[in-house]
């Protein structure tokens, strides 16, 4: 899309009804976590019904600090391949694993169908503890990335950070190790959240003055529990917005208009988005479907087929 392109984009989402007439040209994907017990994979099982006709581009599951989701990581991957029969990406770390270790975990899920990893260093489990490698170990998501392209062809995302990552010394810092990843085998980025889209808008400056044009999909994380998400922000350094803070004072008590207004919230962020070209969403869903599927509903993203999940892949 070009700059004029954008202005024009821009204009009409002033001039008209915010999603009026949106042609549902976007992408999306979806990420979950494993669940721990059958109820809540039956809870999990329902969200996937609920997004799949929506023909998410992917959908990825994430992976414990050190290891500790390892089996049900897998074994979630696994059933929404074989049953949900959509492209599923499985995370994987460098903590607390040596290379043997990790070889064995991206053969496995090369035999259960896997074909898409998102590699990443990872975090050591604990708040403030610093990462530190496995003495047999991959040391950073660049060499993570390299080894398991010597193991297969997977295709391979690897995180991007708006606002730079806690550990990293600067910004400039942040972006030349994101080109390393790159450099060694990733086909794309998937940003960390994010709250207002200037912050994603000025991160794409920087990284195309960097040299980078690889895909950088946002990640879009649709607020509903502020004090959840003030906790997730302080851990990954994301900056929260004083007037999101003060739109959600006073609604712990009241769920639904809670829900109305993260709706509202999250899908005029989309839609801003949007106005300035962006066609890919990356949803971190906590496992639960309403809001995301309303903002992919509101961006024209609809199912193509509502007869059900089976027609939807």
């Amino acid at each position: 899309m070009t700059r004029y392109d954008q202005l024009r984009e821009a204009r009409t989402a002033l001039d008209t009804p915010l999603f009026a007439g949106l042609p549902g040209d976007i992408r999306v994907s979806f990420e979950f976590f494993p669940p721990k017990t059958d109820a809540l994979m039956a809870q999990l099982w329902d969200v996937v019904e609920t997004l799949a006709p929506l023909q998410p581009e992917f959908v990825s599951v994430t992976y414990g600090a050190g290891g500790s989701t390892r089996d049900r990581t897998h074994d979630t991957v696994a059933r929404i391949i074989r049953e949900a029969r959509l492209p599923a990406a499985a995370h994987l770390t460098c903590v607390d694993a040596s290379k043997a270790e990790i070889r064995a975990v991206a053969e496995a899920y090369w035999e259960a169908g896997v074909r898409h990893i998102v590699a990443l260093r990872g975090d050591m489990g604990a708040p403030g503890v610093p990462f530190t490698p496995h003495p047999d170990g991959y040391a950073n998501a660049a060499e993570l990335v390299a080894g398991l392209k010597t193991i297969a062809p997977f295709d391979i995302s690897v995180a991007a950070y708006p606002e730079s990552h806690p550990d990293s010394p600067s910004q400039d810092a942040d972006i030349d190790n994101l080109k390393r990843k790159l450099d060694a085998g990733a086909a794309r980025a998937i940003s960390q959240f994010f709250f207002e889209p200037e912050t994603f808008f000025r991160y794409q400056d920087k990284l195309a003055a960097a040299g980078i044009d690889a895909p950088v999909l946002p990640g879009i994380l649709p607020v509903s529990n502020f004090a959840q998400t003030r906790k997730f922000a302080a851990a990954c350094g994301a900056a929260l917005p004083a007037w999101m803070e003060s739109l959600f004072a006073g609604l712990d008590t009241h769920p639904a208009s809670r829900q109305l207004v993260a709706a509202t919230v999250s899908a005029e962020f989309c839609r801003r988005l949007y106005a300035g070209g962006v066609r890919d969403f990356h949803f971190y869903t906590l496992n639960r479907a309403e809001l995301s599927y309303a903002i992919c509903h509101l961006l024209g993203r609809r199912p193509k087929d509502a007869a059900g999940l089976e027609n939807a892949a």
